[in-house]
């Protein structure tokens, strides 16, 4: 799909908003504590409430602003390896793919941001990358407190 337009772009946003609530939704379905149950189930909302903004914003119903400070970066997805899902993971394999998945987000949302010359879609784009950032550092918070101070 060649985004050459504002709509092209909001709807390979709009697509990968839904990709990701599956994701997580599928994630849920898969782990078996519940309290990472319950958080998988929370992050597919979330997902579920960006596609929302993006369908509002696509009709110009919406506005959304770009977010004033930036979020914390851990970094610690930076240095784990990928993790394969097929059959079963743990906790920590479960995190890593989230924290990954988010840093993908955040990195599309800044490169969508690049494709406009229209500054009130920017301005979107770089206020859900700051969402997907916000996601990400609450995995890496969870995976340093649960996983590495255990270790």
């Amino acid at each position: 799909m060649k985004l050459d337009t504002v709509d092209k772009i909001l709807d390979f946003a709009i697509e990968k908003e839904q990709e990701a609530s599956q994701f997580y939704s599928d994630l849920a379905a898969r782990v078996k504590k519940q309290y990472m149950k319950d958080i998988f189930e929370q992050f597919a909302l979330e997902e579920k409430s960006h596609e929302a903004k993006l369908k509002e914003i696509k009709s110009g119903n919406l506005d959304l602003s770009p977010m004033d400070q930036k979020v914390t970066n851990l970094k610690i997805v930076d240095t784990l390896v990928d993790v394969d899902l097929e059959g079963d993971f743990d906790y920590q394999q479960a995190l890593i793919v989230a924290m990954k998945s988010e840093k993908a987000s955040y990195k599309l949302y800044n490169d969508l941001a690049g494709l406009t010359d229209d500054q009130k879609i920017k301005d979107v784009f770089f206020s859900l990358a700051q969402e997907e950032a916000k996601h990400k550092l609450r995995f890496e918070i969870e995976y340093d407190e649960n996983v590495l101070k255990e270790n």
